[in-house]
């Protein structure tokens, strides 16, 4: 699905539906529920063992996620909107709770997300602007890696200049 193209086409779920998804250690899925494989346009073949990425959409911010897997990596949970890519080529937009998942001795084994449809006001005033904002520093730098760092900053800005955390600024929008 590297290469699927992008059909400009936003689907949606109902509010009363959650998305769920467990990745492993490395982000390879190892549980997706019915809402998850409908939204995604794949079933439970497709999915089980790949990488949680297989549902990426390439107009989503590579800081928003290095900010994400940051946070569930050290141990906390976090909240963002993210626009996911289904098989083809559909995107659709959800506000996701992604949490480390633990043992019985507290190590974290993994990571579990639950995804809800998000308010579309707070994605077309304050998302998407934000988010497009940050693809372009990432795409107008001189490097990848650059890109992503320089992203990173101007969202550690934002939380400065707010005096917010990450998921306090998400509530913070409305949801």
């Amino acid at each position: 699905m590297a290469n699927a193209i992008l059909t400009g086409v936003e689907t949606t779920f109902l509010e009363n539906e959650i998305i769920v998804s467990k990745t492993d250690l490395t982000g390879k899925l190892v549980y997706g529920n019915r809402t998850f494989y409908k939204m995604a346009g794949m079933d439970e073949k497709e999915c089980i063992g790949k990488q949680h990425n297989i549902i990426r959409n390439p107009d989503m911010p590579r800081s928003v996620f290095d900010l994400l897997w940051d946070n569930i990596k050290g141990g906390n949970e976090i909240f963002a909107y993210v626009n996911n890519r289904a098989k083809n080529g559909d995107n659709y937009w959800v506000l996701a709770h992604v949490t480390p998942s633990r043992d019985r001795n507290n190590q974290i084994v993994g990571y579990h997300s639950n995804r809800r449809s998000p308010n579309k006001s707070i994605i077309t005033d304050k998302i998407i602007p934000l988010y497009k904002d940050l693809m372009s520093i990432e795409q107008s730098a001189a490097s990848p890696k650059d890109g992503l760092n320089n992203a990173r900053k101007k969202i550690d800005e934002i939380l400065r200049d707010t005096k917010m955390e990450f998921n306090q600024l998400i509530f913070s929008m409305g949801v």
